[in-house]
């Protein structure tokens, strides 16, 4: 199936200063997709990330890697391998602590198959125990391959492969088949002793080649167990050396946390001052269009009252002309009247002189 992705997340991606170890240097300018990856094939679980094509994160899980939260939303581990330290800022405490406890599972399934693989290296290079020369540990020396003087005789040195069996000696091979008995028992002899030693070489070259297997077994062991050990004296170097810059960026970053907080707060003091602004001045917009509304109508009142006013001045100043010809007609009624008066009077008095001369 080859490697396929179990778990992801997004996060800022940093890597340590190499040259100061001391300050964080960004990788990434925005949050990137970070996935843990497994390769079951080789049974091994991966940390990659990408920022468009390029790499900027690729650490297998070892079982000697540790993640470390340095913040709530800050976590880091050390990679000997890329002898580089990695840190992930996040964007809240829950996706820090997922990531960290898929670290940790993760790291103990790296550990156990670790253990399972050097289980099953060291049952398939355990020595033989029906060896036939003792200890395979020993080291080969040519006493162990070709025997003690005693038992070598007049045997020639071992070829680097084992010889081949020589064929027994037929009648038709022996250059005295005639000879006596004694020649054909003397050659019968040394043809035994030369199958015997060189039974006895195979065995012990075989057995040299299964201990050089063995050794070279070892060998890569040791040799894994101390680059283990020399990955992790590195690591507890680089941690130590980095216990105070990392408390130092630890009260750094809480004075910033402070610095960015009481700044927050004073645009939140602030924000809320704009809204009641904002609120007043909606309050203030909303009476201004109410007296703009009164306003108008006040104006086309007043416009109404004043159209008004003109007619009703039209219609006094008419009735002024007209009270001014009703006085004059009644001006003139009085005099005529007035005349009709003296009239009457003068009639009455020519009336009562004349009762008063009948009278008499």
């Amino acid at each position: 199936m080859g490697e396929q992705p179990i778990f992801s997340t997004r996060a800022h991606v940093f890597q340590i200063d190499p040259t100061t170890k001391k300050n964080w240097v960004p990788t990434s300018k925005h949050a990137v997709t970070v996935s843990y990856f497994y390769d079951s094939t080789r049974n091994v679980y991966r940390i990659i990330s990408l920022d468009g094509s390029k790499a900027i994160i690729n650490s297998t899980i070892t079982p000697n890697m540790t993640f470390t939260k340095t913040s709530q939303k800050f976590g880091q581990w050390a990679d000997s391998r890329a002898n580089t330290v990695y840190g992930l800022g996040f964007s809240s405490e829950n996706h820090l602590l997922k990531f960290a406890e898929k670290f940790a599972e993760f790291k103990e399934a790296a550990r156990l198959a670790k253990e399972k693989s050097q289980e099953k290296m060291e049952l398939t290079s355990t020595p033989s125990q029906e060896s036939a020369t003792g200890d395979l540990q020993s080291p080969l020396t040519p006493e162990s391959i070709n025997g003690t003087d005693d038992e070598r005789g007049t045997t020639p040195e071992i070829p680097q492969h084992p010889p081949e069996p020589r064929p027994e000696p037929s009648q038709n091979q022996l250059p005295f088949s005639h000879s006596s008995s004694s020649i054909n028992k003397h050659w019968e002899a040394e043809l035994a002793a030369l199958k015997g030693n060189n039974a006895k070489l195979t065995a012990a070259l075989l057995e040299s080649t299964a201990n050089v297997k063995q050794w070279k077994q070892q060998l890569a062991a040791y040799q894994e167990e101390a680059e283990r050990l020399h990955k992790r004296v590195t690591e507890l170097e680089c941690v130590s050396g980095q216990t105070p810059v990392i408390k130092s960026q630890k009260t750094e970053l809480n004075q910033t946390i402070e610095e960015l907080e009481s700044a927050l707060k004073a645009k939140e003091e602030e924000l809320e001052r704009l809204k009641e602004e904002v609120e007043s001045a909606n309050e203030f917009q909303t009476q201004k269009e109410s007296l703009t509304q009164k306003l108008q109508e006040t104006e086309e009142r007043n416009q109404t009252l004043e159209a008004q006013l003109g007619e009703l001045e039209l219609r006094l100043e008419g009735s002024q002309l007209e009270s001014e010809a009703f006085r004059k007609s009644l001006r003139s009624l009085l005099e005529l009247l007035d005349g009709k008066i003296f009239e009457l009077t003068e009639l009455r008095d020519s009336l009562a002189r004349l009762i008063e001369d009948s009278s008499s």
